[in-house]
């Protein structure tokens, strides 16, 4: 089993407050985040961001397993998601996810490379985490 960290520090109120997140790699160490920018365009870092990334990310590594199954490695591959937070039920909630996708693939035809795309969308273990998430989206383009 595979067990990866990360931790999150706030102080103070949700609007006067703010915090720090960091990954166990180090690779965020003590990045600020805070209301400002979650809620009203802020520079800092926020929790959708994160999940748009780890969501990019994943699905990016998924595609290039699936399409390694098919013999065909990708030359490139661009992924990005787009997390939707809205408020519902008097609440706020990650409502959507969209995949926006172009990748350059030799050898690969529309078929297989659609087939790549949409398996990794459904079983990317950031998807499937989601799961909760009303609606994961794809456009998945081929140069």
């Amino acid at each position: 089993m595979i067990k990866k960290t990360g931790s999150a520090n706030w102080k103070g109120g949700l609007k006067d407050g703010d915090g720090t997140v960091s990954t166990q790699t180090g690779v965020l160490k003590e990045a600020n985040y805070g209301f400002n920018s979650r809620f009203e365009g802020g520079t800092n870092t926020n929790p959708e961001e994160l999940i748009a990334a780890a969501h990019a990310s994943c699905f990016s590594m998924a595609f290039s397993m699936i399409l390694g199954q098919h013999d065909l490695t990708p030359e490139n591959v661009d992924t990005k998601a787009t997390v939707h937070l809205e408020e519902v039920d008097g609440g706020f909630a990650i409502t959507k996810i969209h995949l926006d996708m172009t990748a350059s693939v030799p050898g690969a035809d529309q078929s297989t490379f659609d087939e790549a795309a949409n398996t990794a969308k459904e079983n990317c273990p950031i998807s499937k985490a989601l799961g909760g998430v009303k609606a994961i989206t794809l456009d998945a383009k081929m140069v």
